[in-house]
């Protein structure tokens, strides 16, 4: 890693910029994508994956059959399903817990407000092929969708990994497709022939499905949020493990080239060890090469105090927040910007990735400071509805024409009179 040692406040920037490519660049690609997909359908979508991923998807179809899903489970062993299955429920309680009662408020006399949640009835998932079957990610968004109660939940994937299918089945999916990239966010936001249009899409995926994510949500279909790399950043005093630490850099550089990991520390010693830790697991990884490319984008900052640190990673937000101090959850309590954080020694942030409960879909790239991550919420449309009393009317109708009568909108006015008027004929003073 790159050690850069107290470094001004003016050099920020630079330094927590992430390793993206322009803006303008990306969408120049997809922008054509997006339109051969709303304009041919499924042909636009067999001809972008021979491009793209070179697989025929003439021969195999664009949807997963219900029989094909069915076997998964015969091809997994019976400790992965165990796996996924315990990682579902303990997802499945987190998000339960998050559903909130209908609470009816009585602002004034007579006049009651209260919301409900409704499930948005299409949502389409997406969950990346590329060089890992994330079948953790069915997980996470599918579980929330079950517990909204969407009525139709559409996944498109590249991979053909059973796990992720044995996953779909598990969390009530309705339907599965074989296409990935920035055209299958195409598909999902204007529909075709075989794909069913949703109202929100949810998932992440690299700079190019990302990018398609925010051009479609310009033409009005809902996006969960901006989730392009993975990241994480690492906030270690003497009080942690050097190994952990290394091993936690690196659980996130293997997600790709284009991943980003960040160092912190008021220690010398801490990030040295660190960096003769790093060499000897990366060696050890399957993943090595991919990992060795994002530590070329990655940095170990030494800063003067937690002060310095705090104000740096909350700059920074980054999308998983590992705190391994003495005073983590003091140190948790000062931090404003982050997708999800984790505390002390003993809390890796592959727990978060896989099982703990908490949801791993994330805001990336800075977006923490104004996106929360993937909940229940993320699923429902909270309405708001009010009743008031013939009482509640005679006593706010008043305030209301008031209010109505300054911003010169009559019509507002008469609604509120009128009512006051025929209450007024049938209760005569």
């Amino acid at each position: 890693m790159n050690i850069i040692s107290f470094p001004s406040r003016a050099e920020w920037p630079q330094l927590l910029a992430r390793p993206v490519q322009s803006t303008q660049q990306i969408e120049a690609v997809v922008a054509p994508i997006l339109a051969q997909v709303r304009e041919q359908g499924d042909a636009a979508l067999i001809e972008l994956a021979q491009k793209f991923d070179k697989t025929d998807l003439s021969q195999s179809g664009l949807e997963v059959s219900r029989a094909e899903l069915d076997a998964a489970e015969e091809q997994l062993s019976d400790e992965l399903k165990a796996a996924i299955r315990q990682a579902y429920q303990n997802i499945r309680l987190f998000h339960e817990r998050q559903k909130q009662p209908v609470e009816k408020i009585e602002t004034m006399p007579g006049v009651v407000c209260w919301r409900r949640s409704v499930g948005i009835e299409k949502v389409g998932l997406y969950i990346p092929g590329g060089t890992a079957p994330l079948f953790s990610t069915v997980l996470m968004l599918g579980v929330p969708a079950q517990l909204a109660g969407c009525r139709e939940v559409v996944l498109c994937t590249p991979s053909n990994h059973p796990a992720i299918y044995f996953a779909a089945r598990l969390v009530g999916v309705t339907k599965v497709f074989r296409v990935g990239g920035a055209q299958a966010i195409a598909a999902m936001a204007y529909g075709t022939e075989s794909i069913p249009q949703v109202y929100k899409i949810f998932g992440p995926g690299n700079q190019y499905v990302t990018a398609a994510k925010m051009l479609v949500a310009k033409e009005g279909v809902a996006i969960d949020m901006p989730a392009g790399p993975s990241e994480v950043a690492v906030y270690a005093d003497d009080s942690a493990v050097p190994a952990f630490v290394a091993a936690d850099l690196l659980s996130q550089a293997e997600h790709g080239a284009d991943s980003q990991v960040l160092l912190v520390s008021t220690s010398k010693k801490l990030v040295e060890l660190v960096n003769l830790a790093l060499p000897t697991q990366l060696s050890k990884l399957p993943r090595e090469a991919l990992a060795t490319k994002a530590l070329e984008n990655s940095k170990a900052i030494l800063v003067e105090s937690q002060a310095d640190a705090i104000e740096l990673l909350n700059a920074y937000a980054a999308e998983h927040l590992i705190l391994s101090v003495d005073n983590a959850e003091a140190v948790a309590e000062q931090i404003t910007n982050a997708g999800s954080i984790f505390l002390g020694n003993y809390t890796p942030e592959s727990a978060g990735d896989y099982a703990s409960g908490t949801n791993h879909t994330l805001p990336t790239n800075g977006f923490a400071r104004a996106y929360s991550g993937v909940s229940l919420d993320s699923f429902v449309k909270k309405i708001t509805v009010q009743q008031i009393s013939p009482e509640g009317l005679q006593a706010l109708g008043p305030v209301v024409e008031a209010m109505a009568e300054a911003e010169s909108l009559d019509a507002h006015k008469r609604a509120v009179r009128l009512r006051l008027a025929r209450l007024a004929e049938a209760n005569p003073a």
